[in-house]
């Protein structure tokens, strides 16, 4: 098994280092990825680095040992924090047992002492791991919570088949605990095959299960839920109502793609639909998180995909009953070309194979064309982006009758659609980012500015956003935010005559000593000293 990953937190270096470099750290199973001086600095570093294990000393500047305990819990739920104080004081301890800490250790503290402790947290979490791969404990929790009847019920909800006089009654029946909410969102938990060599106790039929576990057990505090098996896959519907929100529900989400990964190894890509306020709408919201899916070829897998994200253009959906209309606009939408050129030719193919009257073949090739003419409406494409002249439109249909000429011209206006929305998608996120730093500029000043107001503002996911943003920018948020609060705090030292604390306050920094601490991080010199040098 893989070294577990730690963070040393303590404001004094040679305590941190003294720690490093005085204990045998991968013979006990551990691996030191990261130390930090303070709680703030700590936070930035877990988000980045993802450890199983934090241990901090209490008393901190900025941020005590306490408050970023907290503040772990509150993301970060399953990870072990290790306190160690040299106060022996019982306030401290009953707080820290409150914040679940799994350990309580007084300083000094000598090499054996605290080996011993690491061994003990290794063992939880050894058997944490292995309680997750128990095949009959899975098995076993399989049969109890998936019933064959509330399975066909919750099928028949999203493909939009169930009586909806009998909706209430059948969800209150099979006792799924999603009614009275103010909206629902759906979700599809979606595993990537892989070739990797996974652990003998988890057997390949049991890793969908496993993560179903995972994401019922991260869940499960935060809001209402069903989760089942749908044709399409891992299946969720989720209730939102005043305890939480939809934003708080894509960062959890996006923690049980995390989690999959550390714990099973595997990868998973969730895609999230539309909301809908009406429990009879359910269908067509599931159908958009199936359209949300399709996205992971152009972001990527093992991670959330929110359908608001990616979409570029309009919302409004546009319903195909048939499966092959289905199948042609999803080709066209998500691509490559190859596939545009494969789908089509399998659509037309079949006017050889079925013996038919011309008319119905032109019928056929016309229901086809409509189909072009839905999605150009949908994404509100004008003929002059698709066309090179305004009568070439009309050159499409002139072809119904002719297979090979219609398939060729169908064919190229697939492709210029599929690379018009594929423009349009990036010319979408480099616009939510340019005002996503507009925003920045202008609320740099307020202490409280977080990606999750940013992303209110923006209707985004958080985890969409960072990701984005770190694309198109090139650096993270925190990194963006603090460069532009530090240039501000320069031009302030430069141009007024403001003291240092007041200098922090306009630039959204509510701790003098913190904003000293974090500009002279950046220019290596204090702000005081920094004025000292202009004015000289």
């Amino acid at each position: 098994m893989s070294l577990y990953r730690i963070i040393l937190v303590d404001d004094e270096e040679e305590v941190r280092k003294g720690i490093i470099r005085k204990i045998d750290w991968n013979h006990l199973g551990f691996d030191v990825v990261g130390d930090a001086e303070n709680g703030a600095e700590a936070l930035e570093q877990i988000e980045q680095l993802e450890p199983e294990v934090v241990m901090t000393d209490i008393r901190m500047p900025f941020m005590d040992g306490l408050t970023l305990t907290e503040r772990i819990r509150q993301k970060y739920p399953s990870m072990k924090v290790l306190i160690f104080s040299g106060f022996d004081d019982f306030e401290y301890a009953q707080q820290a047992i409150k914040l679940n800490v799994t350990e309580y250790i007084l300083k000094p503290v000598n090499v054996e002492e605290l080996s011993e402790i690491l061994t003990r947290v290794k063992q939880n979490l050894d058997e944490e791991i292995c309680q997750r791969r128990d095949a009959a404990l899975l098995q076993e929790s399989y049969r109890k919570s998936l019933p064959i009847l509330r399975e066909v019920f919750l099928n028949d909800l999203v493909r939009g088949t169930a009586n909806a006089s009998l909706i209430e009654e059948k969800l209150r029946e099979y006792n799924v605990d999603i009614l009275h909410s103010q909206k629902w969102i759906t979700a599809l938990l979606h595993i990537e095959a892989e070739n990797t060599d996974r652990p003998a106790a988890l057997q390949k039929e049991l890793v969908p299960i496993s993560v179903r576990q995972i994401a019922e057990d991260h869940l499960k505090e935060y809001c209402r839920f069903t989760m089942f098996n749908s044709s399409a896959g891992m299946t969720l519907i989720a209730a939102i109502d005043e305890n939480n929100s939809q934003t708080g529900l894509l960062d959890h989400l996006g923690d049980i793609c995390k989690e999959c990964r550390r714990i099973l190894d595997v990868t998973v890509t969730i895609a999230v639909g539309h909301s809908c306020q009406d429990l009879s709408e359910i269908s067509r919201i599931y159908q958009s998180s199936v359209d949300a899916l399709g996205y992971k070829t152009i972001v990527g897998t093992g991670q959330t995909i929110y359908i608001n994200d990616v979409e570029p253009v309009s919302r409004g959906k546009l319903k195909f009953d048939n499966t092959d209309e289905n199948d042609f606009v999803t080709a066209v939408k998500f691509g490559p070309q190859e596939k545009i050129t494969e789908t089509i030719q399998k659509l037309m193919a079949r006017m050889d194979d079925a013996k038919v009257h011309a008319r119905q073949q032109q019928l056929y090739m016309l229901s086809l064309f409509n189909c072009v003419t839905r999605l150009m409406q949908q994404y509100d494409l004008t003929t002059r982006e698709i066309f090179d002249t305004e009568t070439q439109y009309m050159d499409i249909p002139s072809t119904i009758g002719k297979p090979e000429e219609f398939e060729n011209g169908l064919l190229q206006v697939c492709f210029r659609i599929h690379e018009s929305l594929n423009r349009e998608r990036d010319n979408t996120t480099k616009k939510v980012i340019l005002e996503a730093r507009q925003y920045i500029e202008s609320h740099y000043q307020d202490p409280s500015l977080s990606v999750e107001m940013i992303c209110r503002e923006l209707h985004m996911s958080p985890a969409y956003f960072s990701t984005m943003f770190r694309k198109v920018t090139g650096q993270t948020y925190i990194a963006y935010l603090t460069e532009v609060r530090l240039q501000k705090a320069v031009e302030l030292l430069n141009e007024t005559d403001d003291k240092t604390y007041v200098i922090a306050q306009k630039v959204g920094y509510q701790e003098q000593n913190y904003f000293s601490y974090v500009f002279k991080k950046r220019f290596g010199i204090s702000p005081t000293k920094y004025r000292g040098t202009q004015s000289s």
